[in-house]
């Protein structure tokens, strides 16, 4: 069976919520339309260019996270890699939990059959959009810099239950021990390869390093391989999303027989990069910690910012990308003053989320680690930007442990670009950087412990 990758349109911390409001039936009204119709609904809105009558069924959460610009964007990116939008198949309905999920299969020119994935509480509302491809393992080329021949590949599970983690652990052929790696994703729910469209960056970065003789464990994120049971619970904070599992994986490589286990290093992205510090205070004993795109700054500051940003790229903010950017800012203002209401969502998470957050300081709890640290930034990357990067290199400064280097041409996902950057690149195949791989290679070898 062929598996699944799924495109979200909306980045956020846990999921992406959305509500449609129906209207209350009278005797006078025509009937309730079902979830199935407002699907197809939606979906020929689309394909006709009426994206307002799309972001119309949204909530205030979801014009929050994307506006009327972006939404045609990112459908412009699909027709630009799928095709011309040729009609609708079929539909079918799915039960998963709390939710009914409805997917509308199109038919595009280039790429043939593609669906549209709505979800749906038990009030007819919208949770969220997502486009879903069939997996086409053609799409994904192999790196030029990973060569297969030099390693195996091994299905592991980390962690304990209730939140064991399907994984894969690259191990280089030949005799051990092997230095080795942890890699721990960004936000969002990733899977192992931390998929974006047809993209895999951690599949890479494994690939990559595995070549050059580096053990790489990668595994399925927990608000992934469980997504339906966390985002049930209130109570989750970037410890069960991100530091636990890490620390797990570490524990795993450790106790492997074929691992050095003084020579385990923690590549963090984005997320996975910010509290890559939390992560190594709590493990001392890393040979290094290597930071992707880290931000220095608080989760909701750089959400703003990418609202204004994407709202501003035609060069002007209409009367909608204001409306979404002045809710963007009330969001953020509770989450400042922590006023956040029990059961309330706000910019993805609940309360307990920000409130661990809001006790957390990444740039602070990294200048009083021992260890080496290499930081890696894009300068293409509007998610985390430059001035994070600077930010970093002047608490940095006066360490000797620590490396910096930029990339010109990078985007957020270490993968090459020119011009502005969009959302709308992450939906082109593309390979992370080889120089990003030979760098951390490179530094990699000159810290490890003797």
């Amino acid at each position: 069976m062929k598996r699944k990758n799924q495109i979200l349109i909306i980045t956020c911390l846990i999921i992406g919520v959305s509500i449609f409001s129906g209207c209350v039936e009278q005797e006078t009204s025509p009937p309730e339309k079902d979830i199935e119709e407002i699907s197809r609904d939606a979906t020929i809105y689309l394909s006709n260019g009426n994206y307002t009558d799309v972001y119309n069924l949204f909530n205030s959460e979801m014009k929050a996270a994307l506006s009327v610009q972006q939404l045609e964007e990112v459908w412009d990116g699909v027709i630009g890699q799928y095709g011309e939008f040729k009609g609708i198949v079929d539909t079918r309905t799915e039960n998963d939990s709390d939710y009914d999920l409805v997917f509308v299969t199109c038919n595009f020119s280039s790429q043939g059959y593609f669906d549209i994935k709505f979800v749906f509480d038990s009030k007819k509302q919208i949770w969220g959009l997502w486009f879903v491809e069939t997996d086409r393992s053609d799409e994904y080329k192999t790196p030029s810099y990973a060569n297969t021949d030099l390693f195996d590949e091994e299905e592991v599970i980390i962690g304990q239950q209730p939140w064991q983690l399907p994984g894969t652990l690259s191990l280089p052929k030949g005799q051990g021990p092997f230095p080795a790696v942890v890699l721990v994703h960004g936000s969002g729910p990733n899977d192992r390869d931390e998929t974006i469209g047809p993209n895999k960056p951690f599949k890479d970065i494994a690939w990559g390093l595995a070549s050059n003789g580096y053990a790489v464990l990668r595994y399925d994120k927990r608000t992934k391989h469980y997504q339906n049971e966390m985002t049930q619970l209130t109570n989750l904070t970037a410890e069960e999303e991100v530091i636990d599992d890490a620390i797990f994986a570490i524990s795993y490589l450790k106790n492997h027989e074929d691992i050095d286990s003084d020579k385990i290093y923690l590549i963090g992205h984005s997320l996975g990069a910010m509290m890559a510090p939390k992560i190594a205070e709590q493990e001392p004993q890393l040979g290094g910690v290597i930071l992707l795109a880290a931000p220095a700054r608080n989760l909701e500051d750089l959400w703003l910012e990418q609202t204004i940003y994407l709202s501003s790229l035609d060069g002007e903010i209409d009367e909608n990308e204001s409306i979404i950017i002045n809710i963007t800012k009330q969001h953020v203002e509770k989450i400042k003053n922590l006023t956040i209401q029990e059961g309330e969502v706000i910019l993805g998470a609940f309360k307990a989320y920000w409130e661990y957050l809001s006790t957390y300081d990444q740039v602070a709890t990294a200048k009083n680690l021992s260890l080496a640290m290499f930081f890696l930034q894009g300068e293409r990357d509007y998610q985390v930007t430059m001035e994070d990067f600077s930010l970093w290199q002047t608490a940095m400064a006066t360490k000797e442990n620590v490396t910096m280097k930029s990339y010109a041409t990078l985007n957020h996902l270490f993968m090459s670009g020119s011009g502005t950057p969009t959302s709308e690149e992450y939906l082109s195949f593309k390979n992370v950087e080889e120089e990003v791989i030979e760098d951390i290679v490179a530094w990699m070898t000159n810290y490890e412990i003797e």
